[in-house]
């Protein structure tokens, strides 16, 4: 029996559409890879620059910090595996 993969970001379980996030980018020598939901990716790239996740060296816990991801993690969390909604990019 296989151990179902969770998102990396709000940790619910991977349907079958999954992206692989590079926790610290490729552009900043980043290797490492985590699975994550398309949406979640979105989210992600929409909030932070490639030197703000190179800065955060692979950790999770900024991102959480982050109002508007939390808010986002508040709003998936009772979404099935395959929810995809548009993801806007905050206003300046």
């Amino acid at each position: 029996m296989s151990e179902a993969l969770s998102c990396w970001l709000c940790e619910r379980p991977l349907g079958k559409r999954l992206q692989w996030h590079h926790t610290v980018p490729k552009s900043k020598r980043g290797r490492d890879t985590v699975p994550v939901h398309p949406i979640c990716h979105r989210t992600i790239h929409a909030h932070f620059t490639n030197a703000e996740l190179a800065r955060f060296d692979g950790d999770r816990a900024p991102l959480l910090e982050n109002e508007a991801v939390a808010k986002f993690l508040r709003w998936i969390a009772d979404k099935p595996p395959d929810f995809h909604a548009v993801t806007r990019r905050p206003k300046p």
